[in-house]
């Protein structure tokens, strides 16, 4: 709800939009740059192979060609792609003795025109000695499996778990089983990866569409040797990331380190073919569960483990299993849990965030574990899931997992979306269409989640506010926005406080020169996070400026309060005013503000949430789903999130949408594969199935609210809720659709080819 005389809690249109819309925003290739060197790299077409040789004099004497180099001709440092892994999986950023996926970099070469380097780089000859090729992670973990990094022995490359003594099953009643792929996903977003490095002199400005700007320079620092107090990055307009964005990649400080040797410009722009390739992947799990069920259908425990695949070079993706233990239990009561997960090395693609990394995956088995349940012992699967919610006095609670939650009101979001849905009218229409043996069958999915925002030590963020001489609103966060929405969230927060207009508000973010430290936009954490510090540091800032204007009207502090047309005033006297500009100018002279006072009006902190925050929701699906043929087409789909206080409902709407038709991407359409020669088999957009917008509905979204009490705006992230909870009622709908005819489950995506496949093995 809307506060009375409030902005917050209303729909405000997007400020970011017109100039996105009418194309003045820049990308990072947009930018005029005289001069630039074109960077093209020669990528392994083996996913395991010895090079032999390396024959770069043909390419090197073409024309315009700046250069040709390889590893040992352009030496560099390995990458670590996640701290906390052994340096023995490091990623050589040119490839030195061998090759592990296809698309492993080679050689590079710079040209004066981008067709001169694509033609150079064809002419660039490399000798290969195939290798053995290990593309299941499954398979990776088997005795006699080719192994990636012979130094570390196996391919196992991290292990975690909980409860691994416990035998969480006794007891039970029914122990309901199942085995799931979350399959591995492409990232695609609009505007694929790249980087611009512009030397001048000792100094380098690099352009990079990213997530988390400030990380990366970190990482080109260190790489390149540069000192970072003359590396400046920055992001400009972004086209999407959705995870695929937050880090550095080895491109990047290849393109850096060339235009250090060049002394000149140097642009990598990445080809659709290369983001699907070369770029991250995301889930790439198998999970197996055993839940334990009285016959009333209390939980009495949990039993998981999970193989998850890390690709050749392990980075964050390897350590995402940690997520998913931390989020296995779900908005349940469960009183035991076991859950063991491994992570393996494999010759494809490294795996690394992906809207929800992690999470999803722990939803997802737990919902499907759940509807076998259900189905098992003859209960309507909305109410098994009612009857073990964790309840609203418990909070805050710590899960077996460790996850620390701190507010849910689980019951009353599932209530709220099985009126939305008219769930009981469904029912009665799926038991009509199965009583007359319609060869189109109604599936209705449900799923209840809770997820993690800024976690794993994301809760601080940098933020800072000041008030320009000219009435202007400067705010400056450590977050990088790439679509979400901040300029419009942070403008309102602003506005609120200080009672400017949202126009006059300059946000300024995503750019190294500017701001001193701060963590990115991942992990559905800017609100909470950056927009909470925007919030401390503006009431900081009229603090300071009611008392700068007591002392300038002779009145009493408690006497100043915002005007109506802008500035403070003394309270009843609306002609006893001043401006936020003549506010700024005179905290500049120290002849107009008090003694004790300090120049400016501004503030700058490090917001500290303390911990993360954990929205919840659920959704229901509803699907038809051709008998005949395995077509599977939506019919509807409802979804309540609770994200804490809504900042703008405008804003979480379109969070919700998207991050629903990402999940239904993953559980109608979307999979990457190879062949059993490590080939890419869906390297780019004519076999890669994104849906558009025509392969979708109208999703049916609300809210309740539930405030955290981790932050002062009471807010939780919404940007990857809904892919958390769309993609398991989506699935769960479509088996439930077929369960009368002997299906117990289907893995995804839920392709024609796969449902009709799984109907004719239930008929045998």
């Amino acid at each position: 709800m809307a506060v009375q005389g409030s902005i917050l809690g209303n729909a405000v249109l997007r400020r970011e939009d017109p100039t996105l819309l009418t194309g003045s925003d820049k990308f990072f290739d947009d930018l005029a740059i005289s001069g630039v060197g074109y960077v093209h790299f020669v990528r392994s077409p083996y996913a395991h192979a010895r090079i032999t040789a390396i024959d770069t004099s043909a390419a090197a004497g073409m024309p315009g060609v700046a250069g040709v180099w390889t590893a040992e001709t352009l030496p560099m440092k390995s990458y670590q792609g996640f701290a906390a892994f052994p340096e023995v999986f490091n990623r050589p950023p040119l490839a030195i003795g061998k090759v592990r996926l296809v698309g492993d970099i080679v050689a590079v070469v710079v040209a004066d025109t981008r067709a001169q380097a694509e033609d150079a780089a064809e002419a660039v000859v490399v000798d290969y000695e195939p290798l053995p090729v290990v593309t299941d992670m499954e398979a990776a973990l088997q005795p006699g499996a080719p192994v990636l990094f012979e130094e570390h022995g196996s391919n196992l490359i991290f292990e975690t778990g909980i409860g691994l003594e416990d035998k969480p099953l006794e007891g039970a009643d029914t122990v309901a089983e199942v085995r799931m792929v979350s399959q591995r996903l492409a990232g695609v977003p609009m505007e694929p990866n790249g980087c611009v490095a512009i030397p001048d002199g000792d100094n380098m400005t690099v352009y990079i569409p990213s997530q988390n700007p400030i990380a990366v320079r970190d990482v080109i620092v260190a790489q390149c040797d540069l000192d970072p107090a003359k590396l400046r990055v920055l992001a400009p307009a972004v086209g999407g990331g959705f995870g695929p964005k937050a880090g550095a990649y080895v491109e990047h400080f290849i393109t850096t380190r060339l235009a250090q040797e060049l002394n000149r410009p140097c642009k990598w722009t990445e080809q659709r073919s290369e983001d699907m390739v070369s770029l991250v992947h995301g889930r790439a799990m198998v999970l197996s569960a055993k839940l334990g069920v009285k016959s009333d259908g209390t939980i009495v425990g949990l039993d998981c483990e999970v193989v998850a695949d890390s690709g050749a070079y392990p980075a964050i993706g390897g350590f995402l299993t940690f997520l998913t233990q931390t989020m296995i239990q779900g908005v349940y009561q469960i009183p035991k849990i076991r859950f063991h997960a491994v992570t393996a090395a494999t010759n494809t693609t490294s795996t690394g965030a992906y809207r929800g990394a992690g999470r999803p995956e722990a939803t997802q088995i737990l919902e499907r574990v759940i509807d076998v349940a259900a189905d098992e012992i003859g209960m309507d699967p909305a109410e098994i899931r009612r009857k073990n919610f964790l309840q609203p006095d418990v909070f805050p609670y710590t899960t077996l997992g460790g996850a620390a939650y701190d507010s849910g009101e689980y019951e009353r979001a599932l209530d709220a979306v099985l009126v939305a849905a008219g769930y009981q009218d469904l029912l009665a229409q799926q038991k009509a269409r199965r009583e007359s043996g319609d060869p189109k069958q109604l599936g209705i999915g449900v799923s209840s989640y809770v997820e993690i925002t800024a976690p794993v030590g994301l809760h601080i963020e940098y933020g800072a506010v000041e008030v320009n001489t000219d009435g202007t609103v400067t705010a400056k966060v450590g977050t990088s926005a790439h679509g979400q929405g901040h300029l419009t969230a942070f403008s309102m927060i602003v506005s609120d406080m200080l009672g400017v207009p949202m126009d006059s508000v300059i946000l300024i973010q995503s750019d190294t020169a500017e701001i001193p430290r701060g963590a990115g936009t991942m992990g559905s954490r800017s609100l909470q996070t950056a927009g909470s510090a925007v919030h401390v540091a503006s009431e900081t800032v009229l603090d300071k400026a009611k008392k700068l204007a007591a002392h300038l009207l002779e009145a009493s502090e408690s006497d100043i309060v915002k005007s109506d047309d802008g500035g403070l005033q003394v309270a009843g006297v609306p002609t006893s005013k001043l401006s936020w500009g003549e506010l700024a100018q005179a905290a500049n002279d120290a002849a107009k503000r008090p003694a004790d006072m300090e120049a400016g009006l501004s503030h700058e902190l490090d917001f500290d949430g303390t911990n993360s925050t954990f929205p919840f929701g659920s959704h229901i699906s509803v699907v038809e789903v051709d008998t005949e043929t395995g077509a599977v087409k939506m019919l509807r789909h409802v979804a309540v999130d609770d994200c804490g206080k809504i900042l703008n409902p405008m804003l979480v709407t379109g969070q919700q949408h998207g991050g629903i038709a990402q999940g239904a991407a993953q559980a109608l359409f979307e999979v990457v594969l190879y062949d059993e020669d490590g080939n890419p088999i869906t390297s780019n957009l004519m076999d890669y199935a994104i849906p558009s917008a025509a392969e979708l509905i109208s999703f049916e979204t609300s809210n309740t609210e539930t405030p955290s009490p981790q932050n002062p705006l009471g807010a939780k992230g919404i940007g990857e809720s809904g892919t958390i909870g769309s993609t398991p009622a989506i699935q769960n709908a479509v088996v439930d659709a077929v369960s009368h005819l002997g299906v117990r489950h289907i893995d995804m995506p839920l392709t024609a080819q796969t449902v009709w496949t799984a109907i004719n093995a239930a008929k045998g």
